[in-house]
């Protein structure tokens, strides 16, 4: 390859090279970024969110294509809107501004995610075939001259669940009067578009993280280092973990469970379970560490949640940035729970259902979310009318957790499955083709697996004070074994990696 065939491919979107975390073309971007980023990091905020702007608006370019002008033109429309809104006075006004933004934001979502659905829905309760066109792609196509673009195909753009609901939390937070808009176009766009959580969150709320745009960047040293470890602790969760288990084991369990005894089902069920965390926390941890090396505080949006001792203390634990946004913005909407029991019971389950299917468009979605919502219920009903006056019926944790775990891991089931006559089969086969005499026999010939899945799940589930711990110690290491132990990591993650592409799993969404 020429000098400007490789310039030309580090510059143009390819479909078969994107900049994902796991790739070292991404830290080649990440190193670029922070080189120029000692020359403005100080300096003017509109000049240091610029920037950042730049990079992220190619970072998603290199990601998505020419999606990257729907981003835009989100960002645009929602500017001007929560800027709208906060100048009128009249009431009616702001809700009508507040009913386009969203009209806008999800007519957009449901179109890109959910069209194939709803069209399948007519066709089998009416009997009408509709062609699918991305009206999206024919407008660009048509300014582009055509030709280049296929416009058949609905194609879902990376991240923009996330920043979709990212820029609604703007909108309803000012319309609320809980912040003023973003006071400049340049740093909304920052805002919206920061780049370490673009693709797959945390969904980040304008009143976190617009004040830290005009605050002086300050990272000691500590927190240098924790940004480091954050970094590397989620590339071994998704490389050493979440990949290798998924390719070695649960994406073949899945992929035909027919094939598989139940216990190796059973055991599929509780890899999935683990990858799923490993994957989607491995992604948090690298997007907080690296937005702390450029000067900034995400949230946190796991909190070992398999730990949780009920589904609403799951909640609590996994992606916490989507839970407290269907609470504050869906939940809470709905009336939560000002209206009555009932009310409260159906309002807490239309969420968890909508919650499913954000997820993706698909009934096994639905019924992920449906399940989730059901529990919840029946567990506020056992809090409010049993236990609550019972007290001896209260479940000691040590049987809450292990209960709450293997629904969680049920339910993911559903969540995992190609689609819901597989799921209910991988359940059946557990239950009627267990075959306990292989089970040695599997646990040998898988042993490599089984054991990383073994050390992950001990990890996991270790006192909070050990995790804490085991972090401080290595901040105030050497300087010189810190080093050593991060060379090492790395050289047995790219002995380990695969040369396939292996995407985080929440980029689907």
């Amino acid at each position: 390859m020429s000098f400007w065939e490789t310039i030309q491919s580090a510059l143009l979107y390819n479909e078969n090279s994107v900049l994902l975390f796991t790739h070292f073309s991404f830290w080649i971007f990440f190193a670029m970024l922070l080189v120029g980023y000692t020359f403005v990091y100080n300096k003017n905020s509109l000049l240091k969110s610029a920037y950042l702007l730049i990079f992220s608006i190619f970072f998603y370019y290199k990601a998505s294509g020419f999606y990257f002008l729907l981003l835009i033109f989100i960002t645009l429309v929602n500017y001007y809107i929560a800027h709208a809104i906060h100048k009128t006075n009249s009431r009616t006004h702001q809700k009508t501004l507040v009913g386009i933004s969203v009209a806008i934001n999800l007519g957009w979502l449901a179109y890109f995610k959910y069209t194939y659905f709803f069209a399948q829905i007519i066709e089998q309760i009416f009997g009408i075939q509709i062609e699918v066109v991305n009206v999206f792609a024919v407008a660009i196509d048509y300014f582009t001259n055509g030709g280049s673009i296929d416009v058949t195909q609905i194609i879902l753009p990376v991240g923009i669940s996330f920043y979709i609901f990212q820029v609604i939390s703007h909108t309803i937070d000012v319309y609320r009067h809980k912040i003023e808009p973003v006071r400049n176009i340049v740093d909304f766009g920052f805002y919206i578009s920061f780049f370490p959580s673009l693709i797959a969150g945390p969904i980040i709320r304008a009143s976190d993280f617009v004040p830290q745009i005009y605050q002086k960047y300050v990272l000691s040293a500590k927190e240098l280092w924790m940004a480091i470890f954050l970094i590397i602790n989620g590339l071994v969760k998704k490389i050493v973990v979440s990949n290798y288990i998924s390719l070695n084991f649960v994406d073949r369990i899945f992929d035909d469970p027919t094939l598989y005894s139940g216990f190796e089902l059973l055991m599929g069920s509780y890899g999935y379970t683990l990858q799923i965390y490993c994957d989607f926390s491995g992604y948090t941890d690298i997007a907080i560490g690296m937005a702390l090396l450029l000067g900034f505080r995400l949230p946190a949006n796991f909190n070992s949640p398999y730990k949780a001792h009920s589904i609403s203390d799951f909640w609590h634990r996994w992606h916490i940035s989507l839970s407290t946004w269907l609470r504050d913005y869906l939940y809470i909407s709905m009336g939560g729970n000002r209206k009555g029991k009932i009310r409260t019971y159906i309002n807490l389950f239309i969420t968890m259902l909508l919650g499913g299917l954000w997820h993706g468009a698909s009934y096994k979605f639905i019924i992920w979310g449906g399940l989730h919502g059901i529990i919840l219920v029946i567990e506020k009903w056992w809090k409010q009318q049993v236990a609550g006056r019972l007290a001896w019926l209260r479940v000691p944790r040590v049987v809450g957790v292990l209960v709450t775990f293997h629904v969680v891991a049920f339910t993911w089931i559903f969540f995992r499955a190609a689609d819901l006559d597989t799921a209910l089969m991988f359940i059946s086969r557990i239950f009627t083709q267990f075959h306990i005499a292989i089970v040695p026999d599997v646990i040998a010939g898988y042993s490599i697996v089984f054991g990383v899945m073994l050390a992950a799940y001990i990890l996991h589930f270790l006192p909070t004070r050990y995790k804490q711990g085991y972090k401080k110690c290595f901040v105030a290491l050497p300087i010189a074994v810190k080093l050593g132990i991060i060379v090492l990591l790395i050289f047995c993650m790219y002995q380990i990696s695969s040369a396939a592409l292996q995407p985080f799993i929440y980029f689907q969404f």
